[in-house]
């Protein structure tokens, strides 16, 4: 196992948040694989808080499909097949063309220099071997996008589907030529927002996620009846 380091401030007020987070970022940066147990003794030594805080944390990420706890095993990370996983991408390119075009159309300026500086700490981070600091580069775009977009109803959807599609992160940019990609892709979607291209937006975000999916698949069809990969989009 890594040697990722879970630890989070004692005096944090919203402890319980934090070791969602905590505990999210490791399973989307693969630190936690699909199927491997979740033993909240050894939990709380990691992270350094009380089971009464695991214990919530575990059960908001059940919730969000994370983690699946199974009768006489206990907690697990959640596994997703390939069925499953067409089906979250084909939604999601779907609602983040949506959401890319009215940011576009609608997004304030301050909106867009947020989402300028999101895509330069992706790219840096793109540019390292810190796997947790990737994930989180690109969750920070995909808040800037959805926020951008001036739909609640989206975003409560999409932060739905990107909980999920968390399990297929860090496969699908750890596949060769792909994280380069994907920055190149996040740049094109940031261009025709900053230049007000509905159209360009639309196009550009669900580029992006038909490019993620055919690679995160690809890797999935490849796995054994009942086996499993995980990844990042």
């Amino acid at each position: 196992m890594s040697t990722m380091n879970l630890q989070i401030p004692r005096q944090a007020a919203t402890l319980r948040l934090l070791v969602e987070d905590r505990l999210r970022t490791a399973i989307a940066s693969g630190h936690f694989k699909p199927g491997q147990r979740l033993i909240e003794r050894e939990l709380c030594e990691q992270i350094g808080v009380g089971r009464t805080s695991v214990r919530e944390a575990l059960r908001q990420l059940e919730a969000e499909g994370l983690v699946i706890t199974i009768p006489h095993r206990g907690p697990e990370v959640s596994s997703i097949t390939y069925e499953e996983a067409r089906q979250l991408y084909e939604v999601r390119a779907l609602l983040e063309g949506f959401a890319g075009r009215g940011f576009a159309e609608h997004g304030s300026d301050e909106a867009i220099e947020e989402l300028r500086l999101a895509v330069e700490r992706f790219a840096t981070a793109a540019l390292g071997e810190d796997r947790a600091e990737l994930v989180a580069a690109k969750t920070r775009f995909y808040a800037v996008l959805m926020n951008g977009a001036g739909n609640t109803f989206v975003k409560q959807s999409l932060t739905m589907l990107h909980n999920r599609i968390t399990l297929l992160r860090v496969t699908s940019m750890t596949q060769t030529g792909r994280l380069a990609n994907s920055v190149a892709e996040i740049r094109e979607i940031f261009e025709a927002i900053k230049t007000r291209s509905g159209d360009r937006a639309e196009a550009a975000c669900k580029r992006h996620i038909e490019m993620a999916a055919h690679v995160a698949l690809a890797v999935l069809a490849k796995a054994e009846p009942g086996e499993t990969h995980n990844g990042k989009a």
